[in-house]
């Protein structure tokens, strides 16, 4: 099993926010993304690329998996951002309207030809209906250790705007997308982030919502608040009902007289191997957020 690295919660923090920046080194985000793109005004671009990679180069962040979503490589911000974010070495750089498998090989060449080091990953959003339509494509491009493709970022403001669907109480129009976009990532082993939820006073409903992402599959959710965290950490963590589960089948598929079944009857049920593969993989998680907590 490939090692596994929480990613229940992924807040978004705006590059132009110093004070923002230094409070993520407290919260408890799995995933602290530093935004150079959508929360930084034009005039301030410049500033905030400095200010995030100056921090990420500084460290302080623990076991937080720290990311920079950089401007689009067509943008006037793009290739600086690209190249600034190289040298601070984060986790993983994040790039948005990926339409096209293209568009992540260009990147993976650039960081090649800048010397990125081997640690740090590339992240997609999956925010623009072509994306959607090229899910496939463009999760298979992990395939390729050149893209240095780890996960995607679905971006469900962005696909509401251009498709004009409404982000109504469970996301009727945005399912189809939305585990579109999360079979594409499962084909090819790579992990996916659900969107954002824009109101901050409905926890019921942004609760809700992580149900729902959970329950598609999802590793985790973005967040715009701190205040979404904890329930975020809550939802995508494994209970205490499914870690117990996960090691009655794990210890029962272990036991020398099952070496060679591919199912067994466990306290009355029917137990397949596949299922033990699942609670295996239940206990990993549950480990890798202990160790997290730590």
């Amino acid at each position: 099993m490939t090692t596994i690295r929480p990613r229940r919660s992924a807040l978004y923090m705006p590059g132009s926010n110093a004070r923002a920046i230094e409070k993520a080194k407290t919260l408890a985000a799995d995933v602290v993304i530093f935004d150079l793109e959508d929360a930084v005004a034009p005039d301030m671009k410049a500033e905030a690329r400095e200010q995030v990679c100056a921090a990420v180069q500084a460290g302080g962040y623990g076991r937080r998996e720290l990311v920079i979503r950089i401007n689009a490589l067509e943008t006037p911000w793009g290739e600086a951002d690209l190249a600034a974010a190289v040298a601070a070495a984060p986790d993983a750089i994040l790039v948005p309207k990926v339409s096209s498998a293209e568009t992540l090989a260009a990147v993976g060449l650039s960081l090649r030809k800048l010397g990125a080091k081997e640690r740090t990953r590339v992240w997609a959003m999956i925010e623009t209906p072509l994306a959607v339509l090229n899910a496939e494509s463009i999760a298979s491009a992990a395939r390729d250790v050149d893209t240095r493709l780890d996960c995607l970022v679905m971006g469900t403001n962005d696909l509401a705007k251009d498709t004009r669907a409404r982000l109504l109480p469970g996301r009727t129009a945005m399912l189809p997308w939305l585990m579109t976009a999360l079979a594409a990532a499962r084909a090819h082993g790579i992990d996916i982030l659900d969107g954002v939820y824009n109101s901050l006073s409905d926890a019921e409903g942004f609760r809700a919502e992580c149900e729902q992402g959970r329950d598609g599959g999802f590793d985790g959710k973005t967040l715009i608040h701190p205040n979404q965290i904890a329930t975020a950490n809550e939802i995508f963590a494994p209970s205490a009902e499914e870690i117990t589960s996960a090691r009655a089948i794990a210890a029962a598929f272990d036991q020398a007289e099952n070496a060679g079944k591919g199912a067994i009857n466990l306290d009355g049920r029917m137990v397949e191997r596949l299922h033990a593969e699942m609670a295996r993989r239940v206990l990993a998680l549950a480990a890798a957020i202990g160790e997290r907590s730590l």
